[in-house]
């Protein structure tokens, strides 16, 4: 049954992939009809969301940034699709990096390098960093129930120099480059909720205090690795900027859990500044205190 539904499925992904961004835009927004207005697809996780989160605003407010993110988790949705054919010079014009000589610097250093990000404006494009990387490039993914989507995301994320592994393949990984002097670059989109039996660490994000994922911090500690956060910003439909910032350079002297504040602290400031962009769907405060 997974095979025919991929079977079903591959032609239809395919085509919306070959379609001018101007097509693929103006699809978007039937798209949004269908999954805002008739599925209504997670609206109550995004209300109660926006309402935690952002008490400070009107219902009226909160309405107009709901439908804002939904034209945009549409937008988004397309453009993961069109990173099937979409070229390497299409992609570094669409997502730019502002300063990737910070990054670029800290290869220099000999030392792996963790990028910590979050699902906030196109995540999915992020991978094209690995086109300015020296470094072997993972990024840390949940594996796809569907086999043969899962094989064909693999597929679309080697045409950017990229390897995806699995939570469970990470540590091993990580041990495995280190034993071997494999310089690399780790990915982590660290910002969504862990299981409540494994939280050890809570964190006041956006007034709400919440666990944390705290991997991506505890790794660079015990490995010695650099530690970059990244923040993407929409500058409009279909392009964006990302800006790196050193978060620690030699992550082993940071007093525990800093590096993971710090992220929670940039990431907060950069969902208040545009709201509409961070991904709302996900019951991000489900275990709130």
């Amino acid at each position: 049954m997974q095979y025919l539904i991929y079977l079903l499925a591959y032609p239809v992904i395919w085509v919306i992939s070959m379609l001018p961004f101007r097509l693929l835009y103006l699809f978007s927004d039937f798209v949004y009809i269908v999954v805002y207005r008739i599925v209504r697809y997670r609206k109550s996780t995004v209300r109660e969301n926006l309402a935690l989160t952002l008490p400070h605003l009107s219902d009226k407010e909160r309405l107009i940034i709901e439908k804002k993110f939904y034209h945009h988790l549409c937008d988004m949705f397309l453009e993961m699709i069109k990173t099937m054919t979409i070229s390497k010079e299409e992609i570094c014009k669409r997502f730019v990096f502002k300063n990737i000589e910070v990054y670029k610097e800290l290869e220099k250093q000999g030392k792996s390098v963790t990028v910590i990000c979050s699902h906030y404006g196109s995540y999915e494009w992020i991978i094209s960093m690995n086109y300015h990387s020296d470094f072997t490039a993972y990024g840390i993914y949940k594996q796809l129930k569907n086999p043969y989507f899962d094989k064909l995301v693999h597929k679309i994320r080697s045409k950017f120099n990229a390897k995806l592994i699995t939570t469970k393949q990470t540590i091993p990984t990580i041990i495995d480059n280190n034993k071997n002097n494999v310089l690399s670059l780790y990915g982590f989109a660290s910002d969504q909720s862990p299981k409540e039996n494994t939280a050890f660490h809570y964190v006041k994000f956006m007034g709400i205090e919440v666990p944390v994922h705290t991997g991506a911090e505890m790794l660079a500690k015990r490995y010695n690795m650099n530690v970059v956060y990244l923040n993407t910003k929409k500058v409009k439909r279909g392009h964006y900027e990302a800006t790196l910032e050193t978060l620690s350079e030699n992550a082993i002297e940071v007093p525990n859990y800093e590096i993971t504040d710090q992220f929670i602290k940039r990431l907060e400031e950069q969902i208040y500044e545009a709201p509409e962009y961070y991904l709302w769907t996900h019951k991000r405060w489900k275990f709130r205190k």
